[in-house]
């Protein structure tokens, strides 16, 4: 079945970095678009980058243009999200998603938190 691991949370200060990692399993990655969405306290679940299959197109929520990047790994099965200068208004769950015949696929998420 279609699995979605996400890991590489944490605390981290403003102005620092993390990389977050999903390991996809269940499916043939290479074929399929990937996704990253955050979800805050008290707020909707946003997109927050995506990276097309093939030849790896990418967009990004405006609030984290410059700052996040998003890459995959079609060996190793694996989606990445890098992100720097973070901010507090980046704490949030950030989860790993794919979209296979009109389903969504969740990861369980990983909490990052942005706090000095």
């Amino acid at each position: 079945q279609v699995q979605l691991v996400e890991s590489g949370g944490g605390l981290v200060q403003p102005g620092g970095s993390l990389t977050l990692s999903c390991a996809a399993s269940g499916f043939t990655f290479r074929l399929y678009a990937m996704s990253w969405y955050r979800q805050a306290p008290g707020k909707e679940r946003e997109l927050v980058a995506r990276i097309s299959n093939s030849v790896g197109t990418t967009t990004y929520a405006d609030s984290v243009k410059g700052r996040f990047t998003i890459s995959r790994d079609d060996f190793k099965n694996t989606v990445y999200l890098q992100m720097n200068n973070l901010e507090p208004e980046d704490t949030a769950v950030y989860s790993c998603n794919t979209n296979i015949g009109r389903t969504n696929y969740w990861g369980q998420g990983t909490q990052v938190t942005v706090s000095s």
